[in-house]
């Protein structure tokens, strides 16, 4: 019993913390011995062509906003285009699309899902890469340039740009536990990029050459990630720019939050499944390794040794001689007690900051649950309601 508890104790770690510390180590080895990767920076006249996309469905509140901001974006003359895709939309999203020449809008009053949008999209792609933005982020100016840049080195075959979420000083659980969250990420993604590749990309800012695209399937829940990790399975390296970001604001409420992360991990188990040659570290032996610890642990098994680990806690804590084990469950249900009391501290919109850390952990691992169940039940769709953003 007390194996097994340490065991998935160590898992547990390793998970949150343990692989970003070993990775943080890695980088540091890594430098001393081969030096910082060089970040290339070409001339105007060097960068490629590219086309920037967008998916949106029912976007009338953000559309106008996003295209202001896409022409603002700094790029060479004629080298960037603009293609925007509405499929289904019944706002006045495309209505507002058509003021503007400059765009390329593709419409069909037929609702198919983002992914089906996508891929009738890069069957108007003619530029050598084609950037992927969500309807509902705002660039930075000089973020085409900063993906685009990477290209030069041809071992890379996608970029991810940085997912930023805009927090203000009265934000919510979900606010602040999420903008907590993607801070702690992007660390983790600059490390994974040095050391070798991302593992995968998110859908608000990311890039790929279009020869190396590859359609996934009609059925895809995280279509960024597959169609990024389709890439690296080509040999191909995933490169993270920060100095490339999506500024979004956070969801509405916890609620909505926990819909977002709910789809995530169902299409995480889907992923997976279909992933499986990422699991064979003698051909892919760094990106195994870093999928597993990245990824595969947090979208499988780890929730479930956080269950195992309390009653395997209380079990060894009932025993008059394990005093030390008695001290670890106190710390882990004064834990839980700070989660539960976020969790109340919410619901009557009271903010203490201390208590966001330990509720937005819980709400992840709850998701991953619920999103394992609802994958094997089958009642995660492709096609989703996404979750409301914050105005």
């Amino acid at each position: 019993m007390k194996l097994t508890f340490w065991l998935s104790l160590f898992v547990v770690f390793y998970t949150f913390m343990g692989y970003g510390i070993l990775l943080y180590l890695i980088i540091k080895l890594r430098r001393l011995i081969k030096g910082k990767r060089a970040t290339v920076t070409p001339l105007n006249n060097l960068l490629p062509q590219c086309t920037l996309v967008v998916a949106a469905y029912n976007e009338e509140h953000f559309i106008a906003e996003k295209i202001k901001n896409c022409l603002e974006l700094k790029y060479p003359q004629g080298k960037l285009k603009f293609l925007i895709i509405t499929d289904g939309s019944t706002d006045k999203t495309v209505e507002i699309v058509r003021r503007y020449p400059q765009i390329q809008l593709l419409h069909q009053d037929t609702r198919a899902g983002k992914i089906a949008a996508v891929h009738r999209a890069m069957e108007f792609v003619d530029t050598e890469i084609v950037v992927f933005t969500d309807a509902n982020t705002f660039l930075n100016p000089d973020a085409i340039i900063n993906i685009c840049r990477h290209y030069t080195d041809e071992t890379v075959g996608a970029v991810a740009g940085e997912k930023r979420v805009h927090i203000d000083e009265n934000a919510d659980a979900s606010a602040a536990g999420e903008g907590f969250y993607w801070k702690y990420e992007s660390a983790l993604k600059k490390w994974d990029s040095e050391l070798y590749s991302v593992v995968g990309a998110a859908g608000e800012l990311f890039s790929v050459r279009r020869s190396l695209y590859r359609d996934v399937e009609p059925d895809t829940v995280l279509d960024d990630f597959m169609i990024s990790m389709l890439i690296a399975l080509q040999g191909y390296r995933i490169v993270y720019e920060p100095q490339a970001y999506a500024l979004e604001t956070a969801s509405e409420n916890v609620t909505e939050e926990l819909k977002r992360k709910i789809r995530i991990a169902a299409g995480g188990i889907q992923s997976i499944l279909r992933l499986k040659s990422l699991f064979n570290p003698f051909r892919y032996p760094v990106l195994s390794f870093q999928y597993i610890s990245h990824r595969v642990l947090r979208w499988t098994v780890t929730p479930f040794l956080l269950i195992l680990v309390f009653v395997l806690n209380v079990l060894l804590a009932l025993r008059p001689e394990d005093i030390f084990f008695k001290v670890i469950l106190v710390g882990e249900v004064f834990f839980y007690v700070l989660a539960l009391t976020g969790f109340i501290m919410e619901k009557r919109q009271i903010r203490i900051k201390v208590l966001f850390i330990p509720y937005y952990f819980c709400v992840m691992n709850y998701a991953v649950l619920m999103g394992i169940i609802r994958f094997f039940t089958k009642k995660q769709s492709a096609m989703w309601e996404k979750a409301q953003r914050k105005q």
